[in-house]
């Protein structure tokens, strides 16, 4: 279960916290643009599970309670995952990822080494600009009903 999101951020608290799809959708899913934006994030996810792959990550102010979002962020869990049956589109990071912002309305990279930090994704997610700490979800893709 998700924890309540922070009064004064709108952030979730620190840490990785697991949700089902149900509990995105029912959590995040308030209005037409986040709906609009889970449905693409399902697409993408059902391309990530046909490939092998178990867990994402999701970041960014999608997963607040901020009202109109943009894009979605996130990364998704490399081991077992079978590059040659993976949609290109998941693969394709040039152009600021234009074809999978434009595709699934955001953005989602490999669980790989973030060059600057030299953190994996999962954890650079995390950080916040100002050096805090934030919350992010996880979502086991075998767990989608």
């Amino acid at each position: 279960m998700l924890p309540p999101f922070d009064p004064e951020s709108g952030r979730l608290p620190e840490g990785e916290h697991e949700a089902s799809w149900e509990e995105m959708v029912d959590r995040f899913g308030w209005n037409q643009r986040r709906r609009q934006l889970l449905h693409g994030l399902a697409e993408a996810l059902d391309l990530l599970a046909a490939a092998g792959c178990r867990r994402i990550w999701l970041n960014g102010s999608f997963v607040t309670s901020k009202e109109d979002r943009a894009d979605f962020d996130g990364c998704w869990d490399t081991a077992g995952v079978d590059l040659d049956s993976l949609d290109l589109v998941l693969l394709d990071l040039t152009n600021g990822r234009g074809a999978q912002k434009a595709r699934f309305g955001g953005e989602l990279l490999p669980n790989v080494i973030e060059a600057e930090s030299g953190l994996a994704f999962a954890e650079f997610f995390q950080n916040e600009r100002d050096t805090s700490r934030k919350g992010i979800v996880v979502i086991r893709i075998g767990g989608r009903g």
